[in-house]
Formats: C-alpha cells, sequence, structure tokens
C-alpha cells in the first residue's frame, strides 16, 4: 500500500453475524446496511462477505450506492432507504432494485414512472412514527392502502425506525415502546383491510438487541455489524462479544529529532520541551482523520508502543511523537485504529475524543485510503 490503507478482517465479521444471529428471533433475517461505503469498510467486499454468509438482504442509502453494489456482483435484493430523484428511476427497473417512498408525493412520482413505462417499480412504504424524518404518517392509512393498491406500484414492504433504541433512560425507552406499538397498530390495521404488506421491519442495529420483542422479518445491521458501538456510552442489554472489522494503517513518511523550544506543524500550538524525535505519518483530515482531534487528542501504535499526536492535523499528513521508541524509520507502518502485540486502539477512542461518533468517523475515510479488502482474520473464526 502507497501511504494510509484499511485492512478488513473477515473472520472478525463472520464472528459478529454469528452473534446476532443467534439474538434475533426465528423468522427474523438480517438485512445488510451497507450504505456510505459500508460505513468506510468498502461495500463490495463487505456485501458479497455476508451473501456469502447466506445474507439475501441489503439496504443502501443512495440510488448511486445501490448500483455501484449490482456492479460488484451482488445478487440479492437491494432496498434504497433514501430519497431517490425521478431522473434516476430507469435505474430502479434496470437493476431491479426496491425504492423507499418517503412520502406520499415520492411514492405518486414512482407509481406515475410505472404508468408512463407499463412496468411498476419496487418500493418499501416508510412510516414516520416519531422521527420525523421521512415516511408516511401514521393516519395515513388510506394513502398507504392506495399505493399498495396502485397497479403502477409494486408495494413489497413497510417500515419504520427507531430513533433512541441505543439509551436505557427511562424517557427515550418509553419513547422507543410507542414508537413500535404506534408502527405495530399500522400495521395490522392495514392487514385488518386485508392488504398483504410483503416484508415488514422495524428494528436496526441497537433496537435488535435491546427491543427482540419488535421483531418482525428483517432486522437492519449497520454499525454494530463491524464490531464497534457508535459511542462507548451506548447501551447494549446483551454483550455481543463484538471483534472489530477494520483497522486503519499508514507510513510514516519522515522521522526527525528536534530540540527543546522548537514547534511542529501549523500555528505552532505544540512546542518541545525536551529532545523530541518526530515521526511524520501519510494520512491526515483530507484522509477523513478529524483535525479537531489535533493537539495530542490522537494516539497511535508504533512497534506495538503508543505514540501521542502533535501539533495541528495537516490534509494530507499527520505528526506522532516517537520518542523512545527505538528504530523508527521512514516506511515503517502505523495503526491508528487497530491491534498490534499487546497494543490496541479502539474506533469509539477517535470518535469520542473528536466529539463524534464512529459511524461519521468511518463513513468519513477518503478513496485515498486504500485497500477495503479482506484479510486473514486475527480471530478465532469459532470464538
Amino acid at each position: 500500500m502507497n501511504r494510509a490503507w484499511i485492512e478488513l478482517d473477515e473472520a472478525a465479521l463472520e464472528h459478529n453475524i454469528r452473534r446476532y444471529r443467534s439474538l434475533l428471533p426465528g423468522g427474523c433475517q438480517i438485512m445488510g446496511v451497507v450504505k456510505a461505503d459500508a460505513y468506510g469498510h468498502g461495500a463490495g467486499a463487505v456485501a458479497l462477505s455476508l451473501e456469502r454468509q447466506g445474507i439475501g438482504h441489503f439496504a443502501t442509502a443512495t440510488l448511486e450506492e445501490a448500483v455501484q453494489l449490482r456492479n460488484y456482483g451482488v445478487k440479492s435484493d437491494i432496498l434504497i432507504l433514501g430519497y431517490s430523484h425521478p431522473s434516476g428511476f430507469h435505474l430502479l427497473a434496470e437493476h431491479g432494485l426496491t425504492q423507499t417512498a418517503t412520502c406520499p408525493e415520492h411514492a405518486e412520482m414512482l407509481a406515475q414512472y410505472g404508468a408512463e413505462h407499463g412496468a411498476p417499480l419496487k418500493a418499501h412504504i416508510a412510516v414516520d412514527t416519531g422521527m420525523h424524518r421521512i415516511g408516511f404518517l401514521p393516519e395515513s392509512l388510506d394513502s398507504i392502502q392506495h399505493f399498495y393498491q396502485s397497479p403502477h406500484l409494486h408495494v413489497t414492504g413497510i417500515y419504520s425506525h427507531l430513533c433512541v433504541a441505543d439509551t436505557e433512560e427511562e424517557e427515550d425507552v418509553a419513547f422507543s415502546h410507542a414508537q413500535a406499538e404506534t408502527f405495530r397498530r399500522v400495521v395490522e390495521r392495514l392487514q385488518a383491510r386485508g392488504l398483504s404488506l410483503g416484508a415488514i421491519h422495524l428494528l436496526s442495529s441497537y433496537a435488535a438487541v435491546n427491543y427482540p420483542a419488535y421483531a418482525y422479518d428483517y432486522a437492519r445491521l449497520g454499525i454494530l455489524m463491524f464490531g464497534v458501538k457508535s459511542s462507548p456510552a451506548d447501551y447494549l442489554r446483551e454483550d455481543l462479544d463484538p471483534r472489530p472489522v477494520m483497522t486503519l494503517k499508514a507510513h510514516i513518511t519522515s522521522v526527525r529529532e528536534i530540540g527543546p523550544g522548537e514547534s511542529v506543524s501549523y500555528g505552532r500550538i505544540f512546542r518541545a520541551e525536551r529532545p523530541t524525535k518526530i515521526a511524520s505519518v501519510a494520512i491526515g483530515y483530507a484522509d477523513g482523520i478529524p483535525r479537531c482531534l489535533g493537539g495530542g487528542k490522537l494516539r497511535a501504535i508504533v512497534h506495538g508502543q503508543y505514540a501521542r499526536g502533535v501539533g495541528r492535523i495537516c490534509m494530507d499528513q499527520l505528526m506522532l511523537d516517537v520518542t523512545g521508541i527505538e528504530n523508527v524509520r521512514t516506511g515503517d507502518e502505523v495503526v491508528l485504529i487497530g491491534r498490534e502485540g499487546s497494543s490496541v486502539i479502539f474506533a469509539e477512542e477517535l470518535a469520542e475524543n473528536s466529539g463524534s461518533i464512529t459511524n461519521e468517523l468511518f463513513s468519513r475515510l477518503g478513496a485515498r485510503v486504500e485497500g477495503r479488502q479482506f484479510t486473514e482474520g486475527r480471530c478465532d473464526a469459532d470464538g
């Protein structure tokens, strides 16, 4: 690899999927959410691995992401969770994709395309149970029924989303139960009208662990599938024994000695108090390392030992204090997320120190970061 890269552990992904399958009620299948390039892990590699593990349903955020999965060779069902503009509806038909109807107006656009082209598109109806992002309102039963019965739209499922399923705060738990009950009432009232609703799904990664009683046909697994939480404090009622799938590495670009009083990087916010050995590393904020981790908020692993970041993070490089670490040379590997020997840096640490979540940290890892291919697993596949 040239400068910075991602390594993936397929045994870890397999372990995480097995653990989830052991928790899900019978009849509830996994839908692999591989939006945002599979949370930065590489959608093609991840989706094909999940297919090998028997997962036959996927979700993306955008039409473009879904088409890319088809180009990678993914044959399974793909649901687009976000809005698609009518200018791209022909791609839904060409690639056999399922589009979320984000609101009645969007459903009407999809139906109009079906009417004009004589072939109804596949769609799932989103229901707004309180998140107020997308979806039909719960009281819009007549509208939902209309599109289920429309000859110009092939509605194959219905779903909603629990927006505070990752906490055990009493108010949030009550809100999640209220959302789930709202969705249940919508489903039952539509079924009472004689509608066959197709696939029904409510649970996401956290909800699948914390609210298994509300399982339907699918559990949409995202961030937890990759062996990390969004934030360290997130609540899970079961120990998932997670195995992180990603290791993030970069090469050292130069090593130099500086004296007391000398500064490092832009703004000169770091000044050495003693003779200091500085290693520059070929990764920066243009690659997805948050700039706000400058000033010592970041650490990395060099030769199995921790090294603290110094100075401001640059667009293409960052600097580490490697004083006391022997034989550090240009071209050596640095671990920014992952394990080397007994030292480990979890993605949750970087995300928390940057004031964000791992979802954002991973999805910001840019195209210049190479790799995103599976290597031999580091963990026992039967573990």
